[in-house]
């Protein structure tokens, strides 16, 4: 891609609205057929030290990159900002349309955070749905531009407490849409079980599950527990606070009417976030697993006749580019699951989970 770049020191959100608008003006006066892209603007606020690696998390994104990006990197003891503009694009050929991504990377300090909007309003493209991303907290930055943001995206993953994050999440659900990206590395477990019991003949098995047990990496507790709650919430379970066991697990209980569900969220050794496994039963008879394995999922059965099968579902998975790609592209959309899968997430989650 081509990309026309400018940047200043000591600046202002006038100064680097200006610069936009007449970079905009030269390409497009240059080549008619070049416009700017006018569905999404991102704002990321992030620590300094870390502006460079969630830039290349942004960078993985694929085809997902929102129309303007704003990436905020805080330094504690600045107190002037610095902006760099890059807008990128492709030489549109014959009588195609080529797009402008635009990008804005504004240096500031701790002191702008309190009244954040007043930098990001004049900078973020009008008319267009906002999402704001906070990777490194910054709860001051999230009060300031709360009431001018539609969606914000979220890692109920991050930190060592998932009970907290999760209430966050419902907090933050009350004033706006959240897309979780701990909810989304769940999704193609959903998608795999939902597929199982979609044929009619396997219907009948869900009123009879009695054990639901995930594997995670030992940060993702959240991811697990939304998964539990997601489940409890289609199939009409009534969750219990699970209770700490052995080396940070989670174990417990969910009523299903005439019977209890055996309820497991157990720590693994992958080093990757997410789910490592997750297994739904019948006791002393039908059982569906699925572990992650290379390139994909593999899957094992086993029917109510004691027969056992085994397979591998293909790229199920979509690494971390790929789910914060997906957690952009959710900027547009809304799952109604997510709330009532959040709701039974709590309700598994001790006040206090282990660490």
């Amino acid at each position: 891609m081509t990309e026309d770049v400018w940047s200043a020191r000591d600046t202002t959100p006038d100064a680097i609205d200006a610069a936009l608008r007449d970079m905009l003006h030269e390409r497009h006066t240059v080549n008619e057929a070049l416009v700017p892209a006018r569905v999404l603007n991102l704002v990321v606020i992030v620590d300094r030290s870390w502006k460079g690696e969630i830039a290349n998390r942004l960078e993985r994104v694929g085809r997902y990159h929102a129309s303007r990006t704003i990436l905020c990197a805080v330094d504690p003891g600045r107190a002037t900002m610095d902006a760099r503009v890059v807008m990128s694009y492709d030489e549109p050929s014959g009588d195609g349309v080529g797009v402008i991504l635009e990008q804005v990377e504004i240096d500031l300090g701790e002191v702008h955070l309190t009244n954040l909007e007043s930098v990001i309003d004049p900078v973020r493209a009008a008319e267009i749905p906002t999402m704001l991303w906070c990777p490194h907290g910054h709860d001051e930055a999230v009060r300031s531009l709360i009431d001018t943001t539609d969606v914000i995206l979220m890692d109920s993953d991050d930190g060592p407490e998932p009970t907290v994050a999760l209430a966050r999440a419902a907090e933050l659900l009350e004033s706006v849409y959240v897309v979780d990206l701990a909810w989304l590395r769940t999704t193609p477990w959903r998608e795999r079980l939902a597929a199982t019991f979609d044929p009619p003949v396997r219907r009948h098995l869900l009123c009879r599950i009695g054990v639901m047990a995930t594997r995670h990496q030992a940060s993702s507790t959240a991811s697990a527990a939304l998964l539990a709650g997601w489940l409890a919430s289609r199939l009409n379970w009534q969750p219990t606070c699970l209770s700490p066991h052995g080396r940070g697990e989670l174990r417990g209980v969910a009523h299903a009417g005439d019977h209890d569900v055996e309820v497991r969220l157990d720590r693994s050794d992958q080093v990757v976030p997410g789910l490592t496994g997750v297994t739904v039963a019948i006791p002393d008879g039908w059982s569906l697993s699925l572990d992650r394995s290379l390139g994909g999922l593999c899957a094992h059965r086993r029917a109510e006749d004691g027969t056992e099968s085994e397979w591998k579902v293909l790229g199920a998975s979509r690494g971390e580019g790929g789910i914060l790609g997906e957690g952009v592209r959710q900027a547009l959309l809304r799952d109604p699951t997510y709330r009532p899968a959040l709701a039974g997430a709590l309700a598994f989650c001790p006040v206090t989970a282990p660490v």
